[in-house]
């Protein structure tokens, strides 16, 4: 693992999993101010048996650190803090632990689209790493449609699918000499509000 400039970049599976877990990831979130189970466990309402377990999972992949222990009567508290401002888990350790799209048969299910978000990320950050300081031709859109009812989501995604396989159509050259391989990933998932940051 690596710092820089207040972000980690998790390189080892192990720890990347424990940093994704929901509830580690915010005890993560809320210790970029020294805090200890007890205090963890009165903010976020669980046991501080619970947060201290999580607690030392993450310390012992290194994303938390002792700050201080303090004698409070027969109990000894462990401060803890984050080891760095914000994480980021590294292409290499995700494509360990992101599922492959060729094990999700089922593209209406949630997991296929997560494999296909995986495989996307993995494929473009080696493509990155090869070019060196060549620019990428990539394209991308992003955006927000607003559906009445469920018919209307299911019409809007069949109809893009057959647009799309039409456009494939008339440009795929197979397997041509000369042709250029290109990935096309195109996704419809219902809109999520912002995260509030701890």
């Amino acid at each position: 693992m690596e710092v820089s400039t207040g972000t980690m970049v998790i390189e080892d599976e192990a720890a990347a999993a424990a940093a994704l877990a929901p509830l580690r990831a915010r005890l993560l979130g809320a210790l970029r101010e020294p805090g200890s189970a007890t205090t963890l466990a009165a903010a976020l309402g669980l046991s501080r048996q619970l947060v201290n377990h999580h607690l030392r999972a993450l310390e012992a992949h290194g994303l938390v650190e002792l700050v201080e222990e303090r004698r409070k009567g027969n109990m000894t508290e462990r401060v803890l803090r984050a080891t760095a401002r914000a994480f980021v888990v590294s292409p290499r350790a995700w494509a360990a632990l992101a599922p492959d799209p060729d094990d999700e048969p089922d593209k209406l299910s949630a997991q296929w689209l997560l494999a296909l978000a995986a495989r996307l990320l993995r494929d473009v950050s080696r493509l990155i790493g090869a070019a060196g300081r060549s620019r990428v031709a990539t394209f991308g859109i992003d955006g927000d449609v607003h559906f009445a009812t469920a018919a209307d989501r299911a019409a809007f995604a069949r109809e893009l699918g057959e647009a799309v396989g039409a456009l494939v159509a008339r440009y795929h050259r197979g397997e041509d000499a000369g042709a250029r391989p290109h990935r096309l990933v195109v996704a419809l998932h219902p809109a999520m509000p912002p995260e509030e940051r701890p």
